[in-house]
């Protein structure tokens, strides 16, 4: 099981327990940083795990900023990532039941260490349903490689 997390300074902290977190159920935890409370920008985190899940050398991943927006808003520019913003429990999981998320988002100024965790659990425990949600994610998909007006 393999994860990849990446956070700005904002969200370095939690990064840190999420990934003690995740380390501490067996899954091998890539992390891009930042490596430290200083100011970063990041866009550069969201680039870095966007690529990995893209190279396929792991499936999923999780940005944390200071609200989550950011990160997603990043992530999502990267073809073939659907990154989703969430605060709660229900979304996270209707991220991954629906819309197949690849990436979870949330932020440390929303959202503490225990709300964090119940977000991960929620979203790296459901599964996608496929069926009537392949076409959406098809219509997605194909929007990328089209030019958009």
């Amino acid at each position: 099981m393999k994860i990849t997390i990446g956070a700005d300074h904002i969200g370095y902290e939690l990064k840190q327990q999420i990934t003690a977190y995740l380390t501490n159920l067996g899954y091998d935890v890539i992390d891009v940083g930042t490596t430290s409370p200083e100011r970063t920008d990041y866009p550069l985190q969201a680039q870095q795990v966007a690529k990995l899940i893209q190279s396929k050398e792991v499936p999923n991943g999780i940005l944390i900023c200071g609200t989550g927006i950011g990160m997603s808003i990043a992530a999502n520019k990267y073809r073939g990532i659907r990154a989703a913003v969430v605060s709660e429990p229900y979304s996270a999981q209707f991220s991954k039941e629906h819309n197949n998320a690849n990436v979870l988002c949330f932020g440390a100024r929303v959202v503490d260490y225990d709300t964090a965790v119940t977000l991960v659990d929620a979203w790296r425990l459901a599964s996608y349903e496929g069926e009537r949600h392949n076409k959406r994610l098809d219509l997605i998909s194909a929007s990328e490689t089209k030019e958009q007006r």
